[in-house]
């Protein structure tokens, strides 16, 4: 094998090399991106739980009523 069949084929395994490093790069941002949303939904229903907690928590403080 030549010295210029093999630049030739390390150039060519290069182009291949940055295709698939900016695919993998395009998924991860795309992941990112779910990520960050499914996070600020699990800090929403977190909140939201915690505010439904303390709703129920006030009614299992009354006294029962009086027919009991």
């Amino acid at each position: 094998m030549s010295l210029e069949e093999r630049v030739t084929d390390l150039e060519s395994r290069l182009a291949f090399q940055d295709d698939t490093i900016q695919a993998l790069n395009d998924v991860l941002v795309a992941q990112q991106r779910v990520v960050e949303r499914l996070q600020l939904q699990m800090a929403a229903l977190l909140k939201r739980q915690e505010e439904m907690h303390g709703q129920f928590e006030s009614f299992e403080d009354e006294a029962p009523p009086p027919h009991y």
